[in-house]
């Protein structure tokens, strides 16, 4: 396998802020009254925008991780092109009861209730691993928050947290705490 050129971090995320700010669609009132919701859907199904994004995620960790978790269901798209462009693998972080046992979960609260995300406890040896977790957006940092928990619970080394957007003001950079993070542009 040959290696992945050279990133320039800079570059790479002026041209992903770019394609996020001519392509994102916003949507008030959803998926509640008050909301502004930020839709990357078109951003995403952009090629050369994709690309940018792909590329600006991996960029601050280029030769630091070996190994790209990616978290249900939108991380699991940036996931697999962030690790291509790393040249490492990616690792699905799954919602509880989507893997086969033996699994290694993680539960964390909700507005409304509570959640759980799961990894698989054999066949991917994650003590000692250097680790991006990618998500699309930070909002309350819960999801984030449980999946860096779980995967340091199994040995792994989170070097940083890589997601596209941040909304600010609901906490969630706060609950990262101790966590390096690198977010593209705040919605």
């Amino acid at each position: 396998m040959t290696a992945p050129e050279p990133l320039d971090a800079r570059a790479e995320v002026a041209a992903a802020v770019e394609g996020i700010r001519r392509l994102a669609r916003h949507v008030s009132d959803f998926p509640q009254p008050g909301v502004l919701f930020t839709d990357l859907t078109p951003v995403f199904a952009d090629g050369p925008a994709l690309r940018s994004i792909m590329r600006a995620l991996a960029a601050p960790v280029a030769g630091r991780v070996d190994l790209v978790a990616g978290i249900d269901a939108r991380g699991f798209l940036l996931g697999a092109g962030v690790a291509l462009e790393l040249g490492t693998g990616v690792l699905a972080v799954r919602k509880k009861g989507k893997l086969p046992p033996p699994v290694h979960g993680e539960e964390y609260a909700l507005e409304y209730g509570s959640a759980a995300l799961e990894v698989p406890a054999e066949a991917i040896e994650l003590a000692g691993r250097r680790v991006l977790v990618v998500d699309d957006v930070l909002a309350t940092g819960g999801t984030l928050r449980a999946s860096v928990d779980l995967l340091e619970r199994c040995g792994a080394i989170v070097e940083t947290v890589a997601v596209v957007a941040e909304v600010p003001g609901l906490g969630g950079r706060e609950r990262l705490d101790g966590v390096g993070l690198h977010c593209l542009t705040t919605v």
